[in-house]
This record gives C-alpha cells, structure tokens and sequence, in this order.
C-alpha cells in the first residue's frame, strides 16, 4: 500500500480518503541488531528491559505537521492491524520479542506514544514511524525556493515522510495495490490478515509472517484474498524472498534492497522507489512512474517526472509527498 498516498498506489488510480527531533530518540536497529524474526522493529540494543510504562506517554516535541500524515494513515489502515481514531494511530508491535499495543497520538509539534515498552523503545518507535530524524530546516533550505514545489514547502514547513514499522508488510501491502483502487488494497489486504495473520494483544491482529505466506500455495492465496492469478504468485515470491532473509528498513543496504527487490516476479520500478521512499527512509527516493505527479507536474511519463525532479535532489522524496499531500488529499 502506498503511503503519503502514492495516490497513483500504482499508475493509474487516485485514492480519495475520508525540523529538528529530540536528541535522545534513538534510531530502530537494522538487520542482525535487534529486529524481530517478523521483519518488525525491536528493542534497540543494550536497551534495559524495564521499566515499562503504559498510562503515561512518551512526548516527544518536534516540528510536525500531523494532518498529511493522518489523512496517509486513515488511507492505508489494513482492517484489523491498524486504526486511527481521530488524531490517534493504535498497532501492535513486535517489541522485546513480544507483541505490544503501541498508540502514538499527532499534535501539531508533538507526539505522544503510549505503550508497554520502556521509554527509549517508543521514542524509536515514532521516529521510524514519522521520520522523526529528518532535518526539516535542511528541507526547507533546498526545496523552499524551486518554482514548482516551494510554494507547497514553505506552506507546510512540518510536513515530514510517513515511515512504516514491518518492512513485509508494508511490501506486501503495496503490491496488492498495485494496479488497483485504495480501497480495494486495503479490503485485500484485510482478507490477507485475517486469514494468515496472528492474534495480538486487545483484539488487534499482527500481519502475517513472512514463513507463513510463503509455505501456502498462491493458488489458496488466490482464493482467499480474491485477487488475480499473477498478483498472487507475486505475493508469494515476495514472502519467499522475506523468508530467506530479504529485509527493508532504513538502516539496510540501499542498493542491495532495491536489487533484490527488482529481482522479484510481480515488483516494478514504481513499487520499489515507492518502498525505498517510505521503508528504508530514502529521501531521495523517487516514484517516477506515479500518476499524481505525472499529472502535478505536467509529465508525459516517468523519464519527464524524472527529469523535473532533478533540481529536487537529494531530497526528491520530500517533493513527491509533498505534490501528493496536495494534489491528491487536497490539504
């Protein structure tokens, strides 16, 4: 699924739904440091196992616009893993080998995360989550004066890049929206944790792991998510790929991700810089081939997207959610 919407999630459909953190928030750990054999994060490393703390959040003040990445939440909430109630995002995660009931709530300039993990725990938790570590002001600097992207920059300052916390399966999700409206990604996605995902804590639902996925015939994945023949079989090689080690998050390699990822039956270009947008916090990712910025910028096809972006480097990311922030929720 995609995230600030790609609202082209693929080309060819527009969903249309309903600058400097604290210096203490620590980064998650990447593959071999800590994360969960699930592809979810983990405690850092060395992080103490106590004590925990639920009724009282962790705040963390930071420049934030929260509405962008709401609206992006509400969006792309698979049924049954993820809510968002007002300005509250409520999921399970994987969190010193158990599962855990996280909520961060949005503020203008402030997130709160409530949970039962220790507190450097949630602070990695929401930069991952909302891309807390960006240097906004940098952003700004560069983006703020370009004649097609700076007006929307210096109107929404705080807008930051929605991250994801389960590289899996936030791959596994944009593929079944490929070539597909937001809706029907996310009932799709749905019948997929229903099916084959995990009880978690309060009723929520962990996705699916990637061993299960990929030990089922795509053709009882076909039948049961009700999606084509070839999407499922796409299905499975990603979850076989994830099974035998394949792992997206920001502190992976870059170029060996998207390799492998291209390297996939099923995964294009559009998927692949849309997954290093919003998985591996790649901010100079870029997803030429979206129909939302085709059309924002006047492009006739992914190379044009691509050559407009240029003056946008090394923060091309940015650009592309903040067209989409604009051009697609109309924010």
């Amino acid at each position: 699924m995609t995230a600030l919407p790609p609202p082209g999630r693929t080309p060819g459909s527009v969903p249309r739904p309903r600058p400097a953190p604290a210096a203490t928030t620590p980064d998650l750990p990447g593959p071999g440091a800590g994360t969960s054999p699930r592809g979810g994060p983990n405690l850092p490393p060395g992080t103490p196992s106590g004590p925990r703390r639920v009724a009282t959040p962790v705040r963390l003040d930071v420049p934030l616009d929260p509405a962008p990445l709401l609206a992006s939440l509400t969006a792309h909430a698979v049924p049954g893993v993820e809510t968002v109630d007002g300005a509250e995002v409520t999921r399970a995660v994987v969190l010193g080998g158990r599962a855990t009931l996280v909520t961060a709530r949005l503020t203008d300039d402030r997130v709160e995360v409530r949970g039962d993990a220790p507190d450097p725990a949630l602070r990695a938790v929401a930069t991952r989550w909302f891309g807390l570590d960006d240097d906004l002001a940098a952003v700004v600097d560069a983006l703020g004066p370009d004649r097609v992207v700076g007006p929307l920059v210096r109107r929404r300052p705080h807008l930051r890049v929605l991250g994801h916390l389960d590289g899996f399966e936030a791959t596994l999700t944009t593929v079944l929206g490929q070539q597909v409206s937001l809706a029907a990604a996310r009932t799709f996605s749905g019948r997929l944790a229903a099916a084959w995902g995990e009880p978690g804590p309060d009723g929520f639902l962990l996705f699916p792991r990637p061993e299960t996925i990929a030990a089922l015939d795509p053709d009882e994945v076909q039948r049961t998510v009700r999606v084509t023949g070839a999407r499922a079989r796409a299905l499975h090689a990603v979850a076989t790929a994830f099974a035998e080690g394949l792992d997206l998050g920001p502190d992976v390699d870059r170029v060996e991700a998207r390799r492998r990822l291209h390297a996939l039956s099923g995964v294009g270009p559009w998927t692949v810089e849309y997954l290093a947008l919003r998985v591996l916090a790649d901010r100079d990712a870029l997803p030429g081939g979206d129909v939302v910025l085709r059309r924002a910028l006047g492009a006739d096809g992914t190379r044009a997207v691509e050559a407009a972006a240029q003056a946008w480097r090394p923060w091309r990311a940015y650009a592309a959610v903040h067209l989409w922030t604009a051009h697609a929720f109309a924010l």
